[in-house]
């Protein structure tokens, strides 16, 4: 199969005139189902329309955006598969070296706020062309939100980058049902009834009916307690209305205009979900990124990441409070087919660089293969609770079968030596599984070597901040899978994975993990500190410095200790690398600090 368009050439040698949309991207173009200008363009050829790349296109010059000419019904604008400012700078907010989405991975093509600059550029290059944004930056800005690289709460980013309709999201659903209103010549700026999708009007008496009023910009952005208690408890409104099923309409007022947020799209089926994985992709980067970029390197480097692996789920319900997964593509699972997966995974063996590896088979969460619960399909999920995280719901169904199954399946295939799991697996799901099938599987045919999973922390205070179980669970769980492994006659580690300076944590908290570490005598080589990134309950407890879930005795949001400054993220982050040289000073400084000479001579 051909690429989609990318330059006039491309729709001579097609025969078009004029493309229906235009879609311009933070990435590199990549023909692959993990990357979406990819997918959504070839999801909406499927449904045809005729669709055009402008892939991470020069944002200075306005002629990178005409390349393709002026599409008839409009742009769509996505910022790639990260938000832009995420892509561009570290937890620290330090300047990228790298962009693994970019032509040899040379950062620096992609804008700041990229949605903002390719909307205006787009603007500027057809005027009363329809701009339509989505994509991740989209998805988790759509209402307001914190910045933690310019410290300030900003508008939804409907407003603050003039497009006419913002999709959130997974966008299957959304994008072709807006495709064929704007084929019929609804205009953009009318179309409000797309679920998946915000829009903004300057009247009030344009306001659905039964829509639930979130707090205004005007009542939390401003940097006072009473504002972020407004904050938090916007959040937690939007927490509660992520699901198709049950989610009500929002309306959030900035200045004198009203964003509204219909509810999410309806999930894909599974014969959907196969259906757009089976769009007879290419599977490589577009030939233009075969020759040298400036750093002399070739090729897109996010694409080894994928290559060989399977996109086996959507969605999780594992309800971390660091990750944005709930706000993007939401809490139920939705599962591809084994045959599906198989005849990708057949396909697979045929390219010319398979060495035999499936590298993963998995979504957010790869043990998650089936809903938290029944009542799910019908219903949606529970809006006041959770379905896993410290305390796990008891009509929680634990069952591995039909991803043991899928796996086993997937080994089977000729040329097949080994299919690994990369992707996070719960360890703590795994545990309340009384069937060991999947633990023995994962250690005799799933691993090679190691196991990367993420306690994130010893302490139960700052776990139960995460939404995460109990460290006494991960302790339960390394103990099965050493004996799992004794037993299998297999000699293989657990890789645990530790953020540092999350809401909660102060140095106590870091030194009571670096005790641990001690203990057990493993001190990882590399750890995350802690990034407020848009979309996450995390964030909004880093920026209010509340637990919008906990009360006090007066009724009001527990406030809880956040580590802001980049000293006491660093000190953090070398007590739990206590061992490294190079850290002995800073280690020191944190145990006087804490009050821990006492350690002093034990954390050395």
């Amino acid at each position: 199969m051909d690429f989609l368009p990318v330059s006039q050439d491309d729709l001579r040698a097609r025969g078009i005139e004029q493309l229906d949309f235009v879609f311009v991207s933070g990435d590199a173009y990549v023909d692959h189902p993990s990357f979406a200008a990819a997918l959504l363009g070839r999801w909406l050829e499927k449904h045809g329309f005729t669709v055009g790349i402008i892939p991470q296109p020069d944002f200075r010059n306005v002629e990178a955006f005409r390349v393709l000419g002026k599409p008839r019904l409009a742009f769509l604008v996505s910022a790639g598969a990260m938000d832009s400012m995420v892509s561009n700078y570290t937890a620290n907010n330090k300047p990228r070296s790298e962009d693994a989405y970019a032509h040899g991975g040379v950062a620096g093509h992609r804008p700041d706020r990229a949605l903002i600059t390719y909307v205006a550029k787009c603007r500027e290059a057809y005027k009363g062309v329809p701009v339509l944004i989505g994509g991740i930056e989209a998805s988790l800005r759509r209402t307001t939100h914190y910045d933690y690289w310019s410290n300030k709460v900003r508008k939804s980013i409907l407003l603050d980058s003039k497009a006419d309709l913002l999709m959130y999201g997974m966008g299957e659903h959304s994008i072709i049902e807006i495709a064929e209103l704007l084929n019929q010549g609804v205009p953009a700026r009318d179309i409000r009834t797309v679920r998946g999708t915000c829009w903004y009007t300057s009247k009030e008496a344009e306001l659905p009916e039964g829509a639930i009023r979130l707090p205004s910009f005007e009542e939390i952005s401003k940097d006072s307690p009473e504002s972020k208690a407004k904050f938090a408890e916007s959040f937690v409104i939007q927490e509660q209305n992520t699901d198709a099923l049950n989610a009500d309409i929002l309306v959030e007022q900035a200045d004198t205009r009203f964003v509204v947020q219909n509810p999410p799209a309806y999930v894909l089926t599974t014969e959907e979900l196969d259906s757009v994985h089976e769009l007879g992709y290419t599977r490589r980067w577009h030939p233009m990124y075969d020759g040298p970029a400036e750093n002399g390197k070739c090729g897109v480097p996010a694409l080894s990441e994928v290559l060989f692996s399977l996109t086996s789920v959507r969605g999780c319900y594992g309800a971390c409070s660091f990750c944005a997964i709930t706000f993007h593509q939401g809490r139920r699972i939705q599962a591809r087919s084994h045959e599906s997966l198989v005849n990708e995974a057949t396909e697979l063996t045929k390219h010319p660089d398979f060495k035999g590896y499936i590298h993963d088979v998995g979504g957010p969460t790869a043990n998650f293969r089936q809903p938290a619960c029944k009542k799910q399909i019908e219903h949606g999920v529970c809006k006041n609770r959770q379905c896993l995280g410290t305390e796990p719901c008891p009509n929680l169904e634990v069952d591995h079968t039909d991803y043991v199954e899928l796996l086993g399946k997937l080994r089977a295939i000729p040329k097949v030596k080994k299919v690994f799991i990369r992707s996070g697996i719960r360890f703590d799901y795994l545990v309340m599984d009384k069937d060991k099938h999947f633990l023995r599987d994962l250690v005799k045919y799933h691993i090679s070597g190691q196991l990367k999973v993420a306690p994130e922390n010893s302490s139960d205070k700052i776990l139960a901040l995460m939404r995460k179980s109990t460290h006494k669970v991960y302790e339960d769980f390394s103990k099965e899978y050493n004996q799992m492994n004794k037993q299998e006659g297999m000699k293989q580690y657990l890789v645990p994975y530790y953020i540092v300076a999350h809401p909660g944590a102060g140095l106590n908290e870091a030194i009571e993990t670096a005790l641990y570490l001690k203990k057990t005598g493993f001190v990882p080589d590399q750890i995350q500190d802690f990034y407020p990134t848009p979309g996450s309950l995390s964030t909004c407890q880093y920026y209010t410095e509340l637990d919008p879930y906990s009360r006090d005795k007066d009724g009001h949001m527990k406030k809880i200790y956040v580590a802001k400054g980049a000293r006491e993220r660093r000190l953090q982050r070398a007590v739990i690398q206590f061992k490294k040289p190079e850290n002995r000073q800073l280690v020191r400084e944190a145990l006087e600090k804490a009050g821990r000479k006492d350690l002093l001579n034990i954390l050395k």
